[in-house]
């Protein structure tokens, strides 16, 4: 029965990786293991289930209606493991989290290392990266996002907290070039940006009667790295907008001074989401509670001018 488990967990890995090789990393076994294995599945089964070349390989029909019959099975026992793992009041095994750089370096980070200390059977492997992370295909048990939540089906999401941005300079900057006092000054500003692939957001304002204003950053400086961005401010180079939870430490010492404080600007929704299950794992229903409970006091500090 093992063999025959085993060579099933091979044969979907190396659809899913698109290769044997794929399948070996994901299973830390070599490439000639998996190809072994799957030749005895194949040879159990008196079937071909790749078409093999030197360069890819491919299901053939009868691996393409295998291989959906095996899906179809293995969502069976994920969901008898996760019902049973949801009437344990410990979380317990292994949670992997993908969450944003920064905002999880400063808030989730914090929260998510707390729950694991106070969980010994818990294992926390949190990766951190500014970049679209499919749950399914990297076995991310729950990913941290921040509005606009993109529409991706077979997730659940729930919001665990909002903030806001804070415009700010450094006092130096302020005494050579004056404070702005509405938004359009900003136009004879040195604003520090913060763009990815070439491409600078505008800064949104909203004034009396909720009236929208958006100001183009066309500063000399640009950077990708908003805690870069916040040391560049704290250096005189210019007027950035930061998130509140980024900067208040910067705010509260004077290394940096809000401008523009009696204008709204967006507010942005942090969620948790996570793959669409009947049963919630125990280890992800202990993070997203920890999370609702905490992630709104790590995002508190809205600066005032």
């Amino acid at each position: 029965m093992s063999d025959r488990l085993s060579g099933i967990a091979a044969f979907i890995e190396a659809v899913e990786a698109g290769s044997f090789a794929g399948a070996a990393r994901r299973l830390n076994l070599s490439r000639s293991a998996i190809g072994k294995s799957i030749a005895r599945l194949e040879e159990r089964l008196d079937v071909r289930l790749f078409n093999r070349t030197t360069r890819q390989q491919s299901l053939t029909d009868e691996g393409e209606a295998y291989f959906e019959r095996c899906q179809r099975a293995l969502a069976e026992l994920i969901e008898a493991e996760t019902a049973l793992d949801a009437r344990r009041a410990e979380p317990t095994g292994t949670l992997r989290v993908s969450a944003p750089v920064q905002l999880g370096r400063h808030c989730v980070a914090p929260i998510l290392v707390g729950l694991a200390t106070r969980h010994p059977k818990l294992q926390l492997d949190l990766s951190l990266a500014d970049r679209f992370v499919d749950l399914t295909e990297e076995r991310i048990d729950l990913a941290i996002r921040i509005t606009p939540l993109p529409e991706s089906i077979g997730l659940t999401a729930r919001k665990i907290g909002s903030f806001g941005m804070v415009f700010c300079a450094a006092p130096n900057y302020l005494a050579r070039h004056g404070e702005p006092k509405v938004p359009s000054d900003l136009r004879d500003h040195h604003c520090l940006a913060y763009g990815r692939g070439g491409r600078a957001k505008a800064w949104t304002f909203f004034g009396e009667g909720g009236r929208e204003e958006l100001i183009d950053t066309t500063g000399r400086i640009r950077i990708e790295d908003i805690e870069s961005l916040a040391d560049a401010a704290v250096a005189g180079a210019g007027i950035a907008s930061m998130p509140c939870w980024l900067v208040r430490d910067r705010v509260a010492s004077g290394a940096l001074v809000p401008v523009l404080g009696s204008y709204r600007t967006l507010d942005y929704d942090v969620y948790a989401c996570w793959p669409q299950t009947r049963h919630m794992p125990s280890k992800v229903r202990a993070a997203v509670d920890a999370l609702v409970a905490g992630m709104q006091e790590q995002l508190r500090g809205r600066a005032k001018g």
